[in-house]
C-alpha cells in the first residue's frame, strides 16, 4: 500500500514547514525585542563607575575622609 506524496511524506513536510516558520517568526520577535532594549538602554544592568563605588564605600564607613579624598584624586 503506497501512500505516495499524499501520505506520510506530505505530513512530514507540513510539520517541517510549520516548524521553520515558527523559528523564523520567533527569531524576528527576539531581534525586535533585543534592538528595542538596546535603543532604550534597558535589559542589561549598567556597571557602576569607579567613583560611584568609591562614594558608596565612603558612605558605608569603609574609608576614612583622607583615604576617600586620595582615591578620588586618583580617579578624577
Amino acid at each position: 500500500m503506497d501512500r505516495g506524496i499524499m501520505g506520510w511524506d506530505m505530513g512530514i513536510w507540513m510539520v517541517f514547514n510549520l516548524a521553520f516558520w515558527i523559528l523564523i517568526i520567533a527569531g524576528i520577535v527576539l531581534l525586535v525585542v533585543w534592538v528595542g532594549q538596546k535603543a532604550l538602554g534597558t535589559g542589561s544592568r549598567t556597571e557602576e563607575s569607579a567613583l560611584e563605588i568609591l562614594k558608596k564605600r565612603y558612605a558605608r564607613g569603609e574609608l576614612s575622609k583622607a583615604e576617600y579624598e586620595e582615591k578620588k584624586r586618583d580617579l578624577v
